[in-house]
């Protein structure tokens, strides 16, 4: 069971993009070391035939880490690919994306650059990196903002007695408070993922992901400047790594029917 065959965005709503790192380094790469245990062979020799021996947690931080390169395309084109906008009381499919895109739209662009058999190695490279980071973006549930607060940015809270916001809590915070590295955080999370949980996780459609992410979203948010500490943790924490394994689970999903036979 466990070999898986696996907005509308209005003008200043957007995410300051040097705050926009969903999960951070920590949980992007738990997603990609998660993913690495539910890929098919196929999907598995394909992804070494691409990347050599860079794992997909080390490919998780990736399009974060370009974000200092003074090159128009990751200062201008690529910001807006790392979250939705998605409206209370609206679904994406209604609002759709902005002409600059979205993480949605450039997940399925990538997604035909590695079908594509004319792509070079390193466009193949370029998707890869994205796709993994990108599935891990939109299962945070501030990566599908709802167009008003920049993804909780502007939610300004106290989080263990220093000044922070919504969307770093959710991104690191609460992460970093477990004191784990990402590989034992990602071993631990994956041992406890069930075969019920491996089966209801199928989902391959990134509108499954953002609609959980949205549901997520309106019940987090505390009252501005509240001040967060043990008692918020200990009610999230658990959405956090289900949020994490999912992730996990989906990429491994995502890249086994895109290098399927």
């Amino acid at each position: 069971m466990k070999k898986l065959a696996l907005t509308l965005l209005v003008a200043g709503c957007a995410f300051i993009h040097s705050q926009a790192n969903a999960f951070g380094a920590n949980g992007h790469r738990i997603t990609g070391a998660i993913a690495e245990h539910y890929l098919t062979p196929e999907a598995k020799q394909q992804l070494s035939n691409i990347m050599g021996v860079e794992t997909l947690a080390q490919a998780s931080t990736w399009p974060d880490e370009m974000r200092s390169d003074p090159d128009e395309y990751w200062k201008k084109t690529t910001p807006p690919w790392h979250y939705v906008t998605v409206p209370d009381g609206k679904s994406y499919e209604e609002v759709g994306a902005p002409e600059e895109g979205d993480a949605y739209t450039a997940l399925l662009a990538f997604k035909k650059d590695l079908q594509n058999p004319k792509a070079s190695k390193a466009e193949k490279q370029r998707a890869v990196r994205f796709i993994v980071h990108l599935i891990g973006d939109l299962h945070q549930p501030l990566h599908v903002g709802n167009g008003t607060d920049k993804g909780g940015n502007d939610h300004k809270v106290e989080f263990y007695w220093e000044s922070s916001n919504l969307h770093r809590v959710w991104d690191s915070g609460l992460i970093n408070k477990e004191e784990l590295s990402y590989s034992e955080f990602a071993q631990w999370l994956q041992a406890a993922i069930t075969d019920d949980e491996l089966q209801n996780w199928q989902h391959t459609d990134p509108l499954v992901w953002m609609a959980e992410s949205q549901k997520i979203r309106m019940e987090i948010y505390p009252e501005a400047d509240a001040k967060l500490s043990w008692d918020y943790k200990y009610e999230h924490m658990p959405t956090i790594k289900t949020r994490l394994k999912q992730a996990g689970v989906r990429m491994a999903l995502y890249f086994n029917e895109i290098f399927a036979k």
